[in-house]
């Protein structure tokens, strides 16, 4: 499962508000807010996290689960090369 807490920090690592994954997703804004203001994991429609989690992966960020292989365990979120650079400068 994924947090909020991993969506904003994901946001905040490419330096984007809410709306550019909103409109890269197909995703109406308060869909996102109320995606981000969950407590611990997100709730809501699968797809619409889905949807969420592939933007941010086209961007080049990766949500890592509790349960995914990291060198240090746990949750978290790190860079990878981007698919796509959501029009952020090189």
């Amino acid at each position: 499962m994924i947090t909020a807490s991993q969506l904003r920090t994901a946001r905040a690592l490419l330096n984007i508000d809410q709306k550019t994954p909103a409109e890269m997703g197909g995703l109406s804004l308060p869909t996102i807010h109320r995606m981000e203001a969950s407590q611990g994991n997100v709730r809501g429609v699968v797809d619409s996290l889905m949807k969420m989690i592939n933007v941010l992966n086209r961007a080049g960020v990766d949500l890592l689960s509790e349960h995914m292989r990291s060198d240090d365990g746990g949750r978290g979120v790190r860079f990878r090369h981007p698919d796509t650079l959501l029009g952020m400068p090189d």
